[in-house]
């Protein structure tokens, strides 16, 4: 009986091709070859299993870490997306780029979002941004004037879901107000997630058409080409109140109309700085007459923008 067993066994493993094992053979040489084998592919197995889940998470760190290989786009590739939102009287939000910090002042209704590429300062209140900060580089301006740029047509206006008191898209209707991004579109183009993003209502303000469609265009335009020519730009934009701001939207009295808007331009590697106020209406001219210093922007709005940034200069020569 015994010897039937050996025999089924020895066929039994010869069938699946391993080794035989030592309580088979009985011989002590085998058996701690056998065992030398056994621990042999043990570790070999798990080394294998090993460098599988780091060359997996190396690749899932690439991926992460920038939002395309063909571009550098600084520290932005790590600000927390959507949904990371935080409820304060004073924004000193943790973004990884420092210089997106806005202050605002006591009393100003402010929740901080960080999305992929830009920083909204949104006013749960107002229900319209207090300001919008993000970065411009030269490389993002080459992808989105590329050919294969993300096309406008394909985004649609939307609500942000993780903001309780984000207006709906329909809430602007009949109004006689443009949705005016605050971060356009076209600054935007490089990432579908920066666009999308950029359609959110928490990104839009009501604003004059003419303005929006015209003069205002014209400011974003020779913005996106100062970007390429000065490599990175920190741009900051938003509306200026009035004390009894006329309102819009459901019931008629949900979101805020801003009395005029304004854009910070900041040029960290060239050291210099402008800022920009159109009112909230047609604004005939060239940019030239609506020049100011970023120190008065900070005097119209109560917001306090980064120390870096030189406060007094008013210069359009620098940039044009």
């Amino acid at each position: 009986m015994k010897q039937l067993v050996r025999i089924w066994v020895l066929a039994a493993m010869m069938v699946m091709g391993g080794a035989l094992p030592p309580q088979v053979t009985g011989d002590n040489v085998i058996t701690s070859q056998w065992c030398a084998q056994a621990k042999s592919k043990k570790k070999s197995k798990k080394n294998k299993k090993k460098n599988k889940k780091k060359s997996r998470r190396s690749v899932e760190t690439q991926n992460f870490s920038s939002p395309s290989s063909k571009s550098s786009i600084s520290a932005l590739a790590n600000v927390p997306t959507i949904g990371k939102a935080t409820t304060k009287a004073t924004s000193t939000s943790a973004s990884h780029n420092p210089l997106m910090a806005v202050g605002t002042p006591k009393g100003m209704s402010n929740q901080v979002l960080n999305y992929k590429a830009i920083r909204v300062n949104y006013n749960p209140s107002y229900r319209i941004p207090n300001c919008v900060a993000y970065e411009l580089t030269a490389t993002m301006v080459d992808m989105t004037d590329a050919p294969g740029h993300e096309n406008r047509k394909s985004y649609n206006y939307a609500r942000d879901k993780s903001v309780k008191t984000c207006p709906e898209n329909w809430e602007y209707r009949g109004s006689g107000y443009s949705r005016g991004h605050m971060a356009p579109a076209m600054d935007m183009r490089w990432d579908k997630t920066t666009m999308t993003q950029c359609f959110y209502m928490t990104n839009m303000c009501p604003q004059d058409t003419k303005l929006n469609n015209d003069h205002w265009r014209v400011l974003e335009e020779k913005v996106h080409r100062w970007a390429k020519r000065d490599k990175r730009l920190m741009i900051y934009t938003g509306p200026i109140m009035g004390k009894n701001p006329k309102m819009i939207g459901k019931d008629k009295q949900n979101i805020a109309v801003p009395d005029a808007f304004f854009k910070v331009i900041y040029a960290p590697e060239q050291g210099r700085a402008i800022a920009f106020i159109y009112d909230n209406r047609p604004c005939p001219g060239g940019i030239s007459k609506y020049a100011v210093t970023v120190a008065e922007v900070e005097r119209r709005t109560g917001l306090t923008f980064s120390s870096s940034i030189p406060k007094r200069q008013c210069n359009l020569n620098d940039w044009e």
